[in-house]
């Protein structure tokens, strides 16, 4: 039986146990470890890793097939109660018989057209590109995350600001309320200000619904459980800083540890490493390589094989017989063999013919994808360092706008409340107000992401900024 001591440390070690549940799963994740989350348990990056997996089977199926040679055993045992030929004299009998046999054989090609050479160097391309293609998911996630979660930002902080805008047009209606009894303002100036209230509510009500979906994408991207609360730094700590950020260049250090200086190399540097251009060359690389195997395969093929085998039989039930020892008869039995095999193709209906000129046709469009990339990237890298030098001057700009609405919409309800300003005046300043802020708070985020993307062009993983 259990005393009241035991009880008591029961329950407080249950207690324990259960705040320390509870306050994991209320741990505050910033945008660096929300990514990190995404990436460890997305099924993308599975699907990738299992990808690599088979890439790494083919890699070791092609070198065993390059480099070693088939073996195969066999072995058999029957009886024969019809009419058979005795093993020894050669001729017809008609007695009850039991037969064993052994064999083993190998083979291996001597030549056939480098196409076991090719398949190494296909394999290995293919990991390298089942390697590449991973790293390529794992940014996608991260830039994905990265969206979510500034999008979740901005809904919170537009939440806030209409949770102030909300509170201050409630005052406004009870002062303006009050004033009227005091005949100070008229019936139209306190329906308006309602009128505006009621506004402001709505827009609340509608900022929290984008959230909640903004929230829940962010959990769909991060493959967190839906059900499951998740709270993230709201601190903007981590948002940098942009004093002058058209002046900077952006420098991205590579794994190689070259460094990206301006706009040219920058474009060289992701011609050469993206994971898009990477995939593409791989791509053709195995493409031209399956086309010089399939011209190979025009000329002979000269395999070599070699063999061993042997028998046992007996005569069960035959009077008078007396069978030779088992092991006795494997040994007289046993045979070799070694065949040299040269195959000469001469007419297959020109399979070989059509197969090379589809091998043909697939190393045009292996190369006009891998130019396509190379296009592509160009002008993403380009269009990047635009985006990013715009919204910096957009977030100057958007900076400098929300200052001075703040202080005009600060000196307006001043002389709202004073009865200087008429209410439709008054809510025009505060619409004003509060679209600089959502504006000012726009250009932050997308400046963030503008940058981010063009440092991860320059070399930067999202993972490593």
């Amino acid at each position: 039986m259990m005393n009241r001591k035991q009880f008591f440390l029961l329950v407080v070690v249950f207690l324990v146990a259960l705040t320390a549940v509870k306050a994991q799963d209320t741990v505050t994740m910033d945008l660096k470890e929300c990514m990190r989350y995404a990436v460890e348990h997305s099924t993308k990056m599975r699907m990738a890793q299992a990808d690599n997996r088979d890439a790494q089977i083919d890699r070791r199926d092609a070198i065993l097939a390059a480099f070693t040679p088939t073996i195969d055993g066999n072995t058999y045992a029957y009886s024969n109660f019809g009419r058979s030929i005795d093993p020894e004299t050669n001729t017809y009998i008609r007695t009850t018989s039991f037969h064993n046999g052994y064999s083993l054989s190998a083979g291996i090609n001597l030549f056939n057209g480098f196409q076991a050479v090719n398949n190494l160097k296909i394999t290995q391309t293919a990991q390298l590109m089942g390697l590449t293609k991973e790293q390529q998911t794992e940014d996608q996630i991260c830039l994905a995350t990265m969206e979510a979660y500034c999008n979740v930002l901005y809904y919170t902080e537009m939440q806030k600001a209409l949770q102030a805008q909300v509170a201050t047009a409630e005052k406004s209606v009870q002062l303006a309320t009050r004033q009227e009894q005091l005949g100070q303002k008229s019936h139209a100036d306190v329906v308006q200000m309602q009128s505006d209230l009621a506004e402001r509510q709505y827009q609340l009500t509608t900022c929290r619904n984008n959230l909640n979906s903004a929230v829940i994408t962010l959990k769909d991207v991060m493959f967190w459980p839906i059900e499951k609360p998740l709270k993230i730094d709201e601190s903007f700590s981590w948002l940098p800083q942009c004093d002058s950020p058209t002046n900077e260049t952006a420098v991205g250090l590579s794994h190689r540890g070259s460094r990206t200086d301006d706009i040219s190399q920058m474009v060289e540097f992701a011609k050469t490493n993206m994971p898009a251009v990477v995939l593409a060359e791989g791509t053709m690389k195995n493409a031209r390589l399956a086309l010089n195997t399939a011209r190979w395969q025009l000329l002979p093929r000269l395999s070599l094989y070699g063999g061993w085998s042997s028998s046992y039989f007996t005569y069960p039930g035959m009077e008078g017989y007396v069978p030779t020892p088992y092991f006795e008869q494997l040994k007289n039995n046993g045979g070799e063999y070694v065949q040299l095999s040269l195959s000469i193709p001469i007419f297959d209906r020109l399979s070989k013919h059509s197969n090379i000129a589809k091998r043909k046709n697939a190393l045009d469009r292996a190369q006009a994808d891998y130019e396509q990339a190379l296009q592509t990237v160009e002008a993403e890298v380009r269009r990047a360092i635009a985006d990013r030098d715009g919204s910096a001057d957009a977030l100057r700009q958007a900076d400098t706008r929300a200052e001075l609405q703040q202080e005009a919409f600060t000196l307006n309800t001043k002389r709202f409340e004073q009865g200087l300003i008429s209410s439709i005046e008054y809510q025009t300043a505060s619409n004003n107000y509060l679209n600089a802020l959502a504006e000012q708070l726009n250009a932050k985020l997308q400046y963030f992401i503008k940058n981010s993307v063009v440092n991860y062009y320059g070399g930067k993983s999202y993972l490593e900024q």
